[in-house]
């Protein structure tokens, strides 16, 4: 059958593939807040199912969802279901017409032949008691089921006796009446679900219908109802093994299920008809639905329970005890090395600390905390890791062994894998010696020092927040609890006990409830009173002290398992349970029972009943029954009713009897056992009572003593008989035989006997027979979970719309056997697909048939032999186990290497390595995978003794335990993504409407997310389930949300950008807690903590991502190295939100203040707001101020050039102030150092922009002449630390570099100069000895006058060569200290402000000299490799530098064209300006500059003007008639002068900025769509830069200091390209760039570029003067006041 899919185009993702359909809608009732509710279909279709080919018909029979849903959602999700007034359009009701189309006059004719062939039937059904049906009664059966399948009928076919006949048909002996009961009932069937329902409930109601049915007719009714839920709720436990589960148990499930739906089906009709409501009293109505509540609850909690103990997880959770769950948020995940993860060895080692060694968190930063651990520990000292390494995860504990200088250096041997491993220093926390080491009192003092200190990656619980975590989650925060609620049980509490108070018959029951009535006064307690009781805790305890001694062995196993008696037992609150489960006492049986199998090997005769007697001697009173038993069965004449009385009791307590024949399952040689066990089973069959002891749950052992290999012939002859017997007296063992798959073991067992087994064929026979009811019952057992499943999620739905708490019985219990799933394993053959050897292939099967005494032997070379397994698709192993036995001697293995591959090609990634020793008989190879490999390869390297060929006695392989919570996550995932994502999109549609209702968002989520955490910590017992059921919730919840209240409007606003800028607009006046501002941030806040707690606010790099390792440790699966994952989709759009308000407000301040002379400091002030308001919103995350700073980034982009040059100028300006201010110290320098820090924190946002290169630009200035002016300090460094990424062409850093360079050669200079002293005194005292000798030799004539000549030649010679290098070498008054630096014109900006200056014209002899010696050092420097390579420099002196220049008792500090004035006013009294311009060749504005403040009022000159002599006449002041002499220091020197933004040189950055951008368009555009790659595209472009066409020569030279490029000014360019759109980038190369759109461009006008240029010219290196005295100041030989060179 197919169907329309009407409304395609609403689709509701529920996964990959997988999307949700609105159908159609079935009913209508009234919601928990009186608005109407609507009960929509959806229908779950795949990818391709769902039309997109063209087809819109679908299977009637998919998947669906039933949603009860409000008229918004509906509205919001699927608004074609409401009509144009807005109201929900019901479907047609098409069998109007067809019941139209029958006369009425004919139809209550074929009502009264209905009625009569009704009494004909059952009055020939009475007649034919015992014999053969006759023919007119079958033909009346016919008649009555063609009756049946007409629909307008159907409602005479519910008159009581209809339900009389069928009864009688079914429970007819003849086949044909009981198969036309099927057929009427098919007919009757086949309207609708409801009528097929009802049919079902009824036949299951009716008094003793068990009695009555036989195998065939129950089989019958319950394929009939197998049929009718197969397409209600399709589900398919595909790979679980579900339990054996009888016909007879099968038929009371049915019978509870059906009940239940029917229950259910009334509750949701009790409010279906609003206007019929208004017919009976509310009060009544009330009471009617409140006992329908009830009753629904008693009913799911005994389908439950009944549930539970057919699929047979009582046990499972006997044996593994509760589970708790430690309550924490489900929506923040969970990290790999969190405590909840670790193993349990590694879990209770971590309860331990030392006492001597200080932890992790003590110390300031992790090298620290390397040193101390590197220096402490000592060989033998225990350690334990603190983060995830590779194979060695956080928590592991181990042994220190040694280090060494390698790479990691500590070697431990761990315990978690039995072998050591490197790791380093800072992973390790010193627990010391075993007497350092004490446990830890409480866990919780642990969780919380690994939250803040060793596990930094760990999320905090809720119970104890750290300081830097301001982030409450307030759904996580229990609520105030009443006090007098807290006195009683709650409602869900107290129906649980009074589930059991119904349980109890008779005068049980009447004792409970007299103790109810004396409690509470002596009320009359009926059931409407007992539904709304408020239990006190003392009287609850009292009832459940009452009830274990009155309720029967399953009664009291699901009390003691339930939440009230865990809660409020009394021997729960003193820790010791009064009523243990008699489950926990099996494995004392089992080990009595092994003891007996010893035994029975030595011969004693005393006692034959020994081997059953040690079986159960653990059991006190209920083992004595098994005894008793036995000694009434086995005696002369079988005492029948001794017999049926221990029957009885074994019914109320079934563990003997299970252990009785679990039994059968231990080894063979407890033959004496096995015959006594399967003698007393034998006769137990006889009786009619026995029948309904719980054969199925033991049969596992029958089956497993049918296959042993070991089995002796004359067990296994007994072991058939009684199976024949057992399956003879009810064909329901037979189908169960038949799921067990004792058909094929009696083949083998036969094969194996020869056939010599009496009845085996007749049992295997049998068996076959009932293949078609087996599966029939597997087919029931599947719908039965299936709908209960179903049903629990339906009440989980309610649950979450209603905000009503769930009151069913065993809720709990039922969700966490369903999250704990199945304990049966997958062995062997449902692990792997084939298993293939390396030679003789013909014995393989003899690894796999669980035989040890037979097994595979190879053929072939040593280390040739090799096991290769094919798995199944998706199974990891859990134990690869190889059995061997050292009876084989040198066939036996010594070495075994296991491999894994994709493909039998591809083995090379070795899993382990084992050497067996020779006593070994089983070999685990491989445990607890966590990969999957397709192919495993077991290679046998080695044998004992130096064998060839090897064997194998057996091969294991053990997979994941199925379990059931797959299936019941997808259906939980699925319901809750479809609840909470038509949620959303109502609450997005309510937002979209009015913004301002965004501000209730936060209370809206929050009560949803409360919801789910309570329902998670109350009902969800382990982390995976409820992180899951977190996980879907806010993907579906908050990831919609998010998307859509961050998307923007038509005005290109968002909802939530709105609220945000809303917030930063409001913050000032916020800071009035009584203000409507104050309560409209705090919203804001609530809801912006909320969408992002789920991210953690800090994790390590350590436990961030992982380094692949490599090395000393090598890991072949890269698995375990994976990272969380975070929900980057909400992040993402949230901080793209946060970073578009940003962006507005920084937009906003800079286009209105950008000019002001206070722009910076209001910046950086603005800056720190928006820091303060994402903390405030978003808490210390890096996405969010990350999202600040590229907000910021963008509003600067949309600056235009010259505006952005002149903020640029002006940080720049403001950096230098700052500096220069904090030179004063004091309070007012660390101001001033508080304040360049607050900037330099805002300037960092340049980095990477287009801006960045005009910053640059004017810092290099502002730095130049500040270290130029007042030197370098340790501050400079600092501030180039800090911000150095905001530099493209790093010139700041290489400044700092020259200096550096400079001091070098300045220290050299001295040795220099030192050495050139020593050899010009070596030169004289020679010359003198040359003078002394030839003047006092006694030779006459020519010979003393060429002496002469020749001394005085030499000193001539030497005076003339070394006269101006050495003219103040000999200088006797004190000497200047001159500093000379030698400054690069590559990284100082020097070419636009520097003059040259000469030496020889301009300055004195003993500066002269002095400059002339550092220029002939620097020229022979540039001959040694040793300080720096490169072309060949020569020195420029400039006019660049300072000096200190003392006049009288005051210290000048003045520049060098300052101090060359003052000097040269020494010799002269008056000197015009003119004269010094034409002599020292300066432009006319630097000497006036320079002039202006040496006659300042400050300044020690006067100038004169006169009309003859332009520019004036400068004179030294006389200051002898000054009341005060002047002292100290007078700061002189010219301040800085450099351009503005809106200057020449800010034009000449914009033009080489436009070239440039032509440059990168002409290339992109001749290339076309290709593109090309980023680094190509820069060398392209300066390769056009340099040699044309464009831009002309004349331009580029034009540009001064701007025609330099580099490949960081090109890089700027693409960005600022990128940014307007001019440029794109390919989506999946993003390294390759394109044209985009066509833009204009400022390109100056150009024609061509002459590239007329020979070359380039040699460097410049400028060098600037620091002149310093050593001693007395120089004096003139006037008396008048005189300047002398200070430095």
């Amino acid at each position: 059958m197919v169907g329309e899919l009407r409304y395609r185009e609403f689709r509701v993702p529920l996964g990959p593939g997988l999307h949700a359909y609105p159908d159609e809608l079935i009913r209508q009732r009234l919601g928990h807040n009186g608005h109407p509710e609507y009960q929509i279909r959806w229908l779950v279709l795949r990818r391709g199912e769902d039309g997109d080919g063209g087809s819109s018909q679908v299977d009637c029979k998919a998947e669906h969802i039933l949603l009860w849903m409000s008229s918004d959602e509906i509205y919001a999700n699927c608004h074609k279901m409401l009509g144009e007034d807005g109201q929900v359009i019901w479907p047609s009701q098409e069998t109007a017409g067809e019941a139209g189309a029958l006369d009425k006059s004919v139809l209550e004719e074929m009502e009264t032949d209905v009625k009569s062939l009704i009494e004909r039937a059952l009055r020939q059904l009475e007649e034919c008691v015992g014999t053969i049906p006759p023919a007119p009664l079958l033909h009346t059966v016919h008649v009555l089921s063609a009756y049946a399948s007409i629909e307008p009928l159907a409602g005479v076919f519910k008159d009581p006796r209809v339900l009389d006949l069928l009864m009688h048909m079914l429970s007819s002996p003849d086949y044909q009446i009981r198969w036309s009961a099927g057929r009427m009932i098919q007919a009757l069937a086949s309207h609708d679900a409801g009528t097929r329902t009802q049919i079902l409930l009824s036949l299951s109601q009716q008094e003793a219908i068990e009695k009555h049915l036989d195998f065939d007719s129950r089989c019958a009714l319950l394929a009939l109802f197998a049929q009718a839920t197969l397409s209600e709720y399709p589900m398919s436990f595909e790979g679980i093994q579900l339990p054996q589960v009888p016909g007879r148990l099968l038929f009371s499930l049915v019978k509870r299920y059906l009940h239940v739906t029917s229950l259910l089906d009334q509750l949701n009709d009790s409010a279906a008809e609003p206007g019929a409501q208004n017919s009976s009293a509310p009060e009544e109505l009330s009471r009617e639905r409140g006992r329908l509540e009830l009753e629904f609850s008693m009913a799911m909690g005994t389908l439950i329970s009944e549930l539970v103990q057919a699929m047979r997880w009582d046990w499972a959770s006997s044996r593994q005890g509760p589970l708790a769950r430690s309550s924490c948020s489900i929506f923040q995940p969970q990290l790999a090395d969190a405590g909840p993860g670790l193993p349990p060895t590694q879990a209770q080692s971590s309860l331990r600390r030392s006492r001597r060694f200080r932890p992790r968190s003590e110390f300031a930063s992790g090298n620290t905390y390397a040193l101390y651990v590197r220096d402490t520990l000592q060989p033998g000292m225990r350690v334990r890791m603190l983060d995830n390494y590779e194979e060695i995860s956080a928590g592991d504990e181990g042994k220190f062994q040694q280090s060494n200088n390698g790479v990691p250096p500590v070697q431990v041997l761990w315990e978690s894998t039995g072998r050591t491993y490197w790791v380093h220093w800072h992973m390790l926390e010193i627990l010391g010696f075993e007497e350092d080491i004490e446990d830890m009192v409480e866990a919780d003092e642990y969780r919380g020092a690994v939250g803040s200190g060793a596990q930094g990656v760990a999320l905090p619980s809720w119970r104890w927040k750290p300081m830097a975590e301001l982030h409450a989650v307030p759904y996580v925060l229990p609520e105030d609890e009443d006090t007098e609620e807290s006195e009683h049980l709650t409602q869900a509490e107290w129906w649980e006990l009074l589930f059991f108070i119904k349980k109890l018959d008779g005068p049980d029951h009447q004792e409970v409830l007299q103790i109810l009535q004396e409690n509470l006064d002596g009320e009359v307690l009926d059931d409407e009173i007992l539904a709304e009781l408020a239990v006190p805790v003392e009287l609850a305890q009292d009832l459940l002290l009452a009830l274990p001694e009155r309720l029967d062995d399953s009664a009291l196993r699901d009390l003691l398992s339930c939440r009230v008696y865990r809660k409020y037992a009394p021997e729960a609150l003193a820790g010791q349970p009064a009523y243990p489960s008699l489950l926990e006492a099996q494995p004392q049986p089992q080990e009595s029972a092994g003891a007996a199998g010893v035994e029975a090997e030595e011969p004693r005769t005393q006692c034959p009943r020994s081997p059953l007697r040690h079986l159960v001697e653990g059991y006190g009173p209920a083992g004595k029954i098994v005894l008793d038993l036995e000694q009434a069965l086995s005696s002369e004449g079988t005492q029948e009713s001794e017999v049926k009385s221990l029957l009885l009791l074994l019914r109320q307590q079934p563990q003997p009897f299970l252990v009785l024949m679990q039994s059968l399952d231990t080894p063979a040689a407890n033959r004496a056992l096995h015959l006594a066990v399967l003698r007393i089973l034998m006769r137990l069959v006889d009786f009619p009572e026995a029948l309904l002891l719980p054969w199925h749950e033991a049969m596992d052992a029958c089956m497993a003593c049918l296959r042993s290999p070991d089995a002796d012939r004359e067990v296994l002859q007994e072991l058939i008989f009684f199976l024949h017997r057992l399956a003879s007296a009810s064909r329901d063992y037979a189908v169960v035989l038949n799921q067990l798959g004792a058909r094929d073991a009696v083949s083998k067992a036969l094969e194996k006997h020869l056939g010599k087994l009496d009845l085996a064929q007749e049992l295997r026979d049998m068996v076959f027979k009932c293949e078609k009811h087996a599966h029939l019952y597997r087919k029931l057992t599947t719908n039965i979970l299936g709908g209960c499943i179903q049903m629990v999620l339906g009440q989980i739905e309610d649950h979450r719309r209603t905000h009503r708490p769930i009151n069913i019985p065993f809720f709990d219990v039922f969700l966490r056997y369903l999250c704990q799933g199945s304990s049966v394993e997958v062995k062997e053959d449902k692990c792997w697909e084939k298993v293939e050897v390396s030679s003789n292939p013909h014995w393989a099967s003899k690894l796999t048939d669980r035989n040890p005494k037979t097994y595979w032997e190879s053929n072939g070379s040593t280390g040739s032999h090799s096991i290769t397994v094919h798995m199944r698709q998706g199974v990891l192993i859990r134990q690869l186990t190889l059995l061997v036995a050292g009876e084989d001697s040198s066939y036996m293995p010594a070495r075994v290497v296991v491999l894994g591959g994709d493909s039998a090609s591809s083995l090379n990634t070795e899993l382990n390595s084992v050497n067996v020793m020779p006593s070994a008989r089983r070999v685990v190879l491989l445990e607890n995978l966590n990969r999957f490999w397709p192919v495993i390869q077991i290679r046998i390297k080695r044998c004992q003794q130096g064998g060839i060929d090897t064997r194998i006695r057996g091969l294991e392989v053990l997979g994941p335990k199925p379990t059931f919570w797959p299936v019941f996550r997808e259906q939980l995932c699925r319901h809750t993504r479809l609840f909470y994502m038509v949620r959303a999109q109502a609450w997005s549609q309510d937002i979209a409407e009015d913004r301002k209702r965004l501000l209730h968002l936060s209370s809206r989520l929050n009560g949803a997310l409360r919801q789910e955490q309570n329902f998670a910590d109350r009902f969800l017992p382990d982390d995976e389930a409820a992180q899951a059921l977190g996980k879907t919730c806010w993907e579906a919840l908050v990831s919609p949300l998010v998307q859509n209240i961050t998307c923007p409007d038509e005005d290109g606003v968002s909802p939530l950008g709105w609220l945000l800028d809303q917030y930063l607009q409001s913050r000032e006046a916020a800071h009035n807690p009584q203000s409507r501002a104050a309560a409209f941030s705090s919203r804001v806040r609530r809801l912006t903590h909320l969408l992002v707690h789920v991210e953690p606010c800090e994790v390590p790099a350590a436990a961030g991502a992982a380094p692949r390792p490599n090395g000393r440790n090598r890991s072949h699966d890269w698995g375990s190295l994976a990272t969380p994952g975070l929900p980057s989709s909400i992040v993402k759009n949230l901080t793209r939100c946060w970073q578009a308000a940003v962006e507005e407000q920084v937009n906003s301040f800079l286009t209105s203040r950008w000019r002001d002379d206070d722009f910076v400091p209001r910046y950086c002030e603005q800056f720190n707001n928006l820091q303060k308001s994402s903390s405030e919103l978003f808490g210390p995350r890096a996405a969010f101020l990350l999202a600040l700073q590229n907000g910021c980034a963008g509003a600067l982009l949309k600056l235009p050039f010259l505006k952005a040059a002149h903020v640029s100028e002006q940080f720049a300006r403001h950096i230098d102030q700052r500096i220069q201010g904090s030179r004063i110290g004091g309070a007012r320098g660390m101001e001033m150092l508080a304040h360049l820090q607050r900037c330099l924190e805002t300037v960092l946002i340049f980095s990477g922009l287009e801006i960045a290169t005009t910053f640059e630009h004017y810092y290099q200035h502002y730095m130049a002449d500040r270290l130029l002016s007042l030197g370098c300090s340790w501050l400079e460094g600092a501030v180039l630390e800090q911000i150095g990424a905001c530099f493209p062409h790093r010139l700041p850093q290489q400044m700092l570099r020259t200096l550096s360079t400079s001091e070098e050669l300045q220290r050299q200079f001295h040795v220099y100069q030192l050495q050139r002293l020593d050899q010009e005194l070596l030169k004289l005292e020679d010359t003198e000895k040359k003078i002394q000798e030839a003047s006092g030799k006694e030779h006459a004539g020519a010979h003393e006058e060429e002496a002469e000549e020749a001394g005085a030649a030499a000193a001539a010679e030497v005076t003339e060569e070394e006269e101006e290098e050495n003219e103040d070498l000999y200088y006797e008054g004190a000497m200047p200290e001159v500093s000379v630096l030698v400054l690069s014109p590559r990284c100082w900006p020097t070419a636009s402000i520097c003059h040259t200056l000469n030496p020889r014209t301009c300055l004195p002899s003993y500066l002269r000299g002095t400059l002339n010696r550092y220029s002939n050092f620097y020229n022979k420097s540039q001959s040694y490799p040793v300080l720096e390579q490169g072309p060949q420099r020569r020195l420029q002196w400039t006019w660049l530098g300072r000096a200190e220049v003392l006049f009288g008792d005051q210290t000048l500090h003045v520049s060098t064209v300052q101090m060359w004035l003052l000097l040269y006013l020494n010799n002269l009294k008056a000197v015009s300006v003119e004269n010094l311009r034409a002599l020292s060749g300066l432009p006319a504005d630097t000497l006036n500059q320079a002039v202006g403040l040496l006659t300042s009022s400050r300044g020690p000159l006067d100038l004169h003007e006169q009309k003859d002599v332009p520019g004036g006449v400068l004179k030294i002041r006389d200051d002898s008639e000054e009341p005060r002499p002047r002292r100290g220091n007078v700061w002189l020197i010219p301040p800085q002068t450099y351009l503005k933004a809106e200057d020449e040189e800010g034009r000449n950055l914009e033009k080489r900025r436009n070239l440039l951008n032509c440059l990168i368009v002409r290339i992109l555009k001749a290339h076309g769509d290709e593109g090309l790659h980023i680094g190509q595209l820069v060398y392209l472009v300066l390769e056009a830069w340099q040699k044309g066409p464009c831009p002309p020569r004349a331009l580029v030279s034009g540009l001064g200091r701007g025609s330099a490029c580099s490949s960081t000014d090109v890089l700027s360019c693409i960005l600022h390209l990128l940014g307007k759109g001019t440029v794109r980038r390919r989506d999946d190369r993003p390294q390759v760039l394109s044209y985009a759109v066509p833009v204009t461009l400022m390109e100056p006008h150009t024609e061509s570029l002459n590239p007329g240029s020979s070359g380039p010219n040699p460097p410049l290196t400028f060098h600037t003067l620091q002149i310093r005295s050593r001693g007395v100041p120089y004096a003139s030989c006037t008396v008048t006041q005189s300047f002398s060179t200070f430095r």
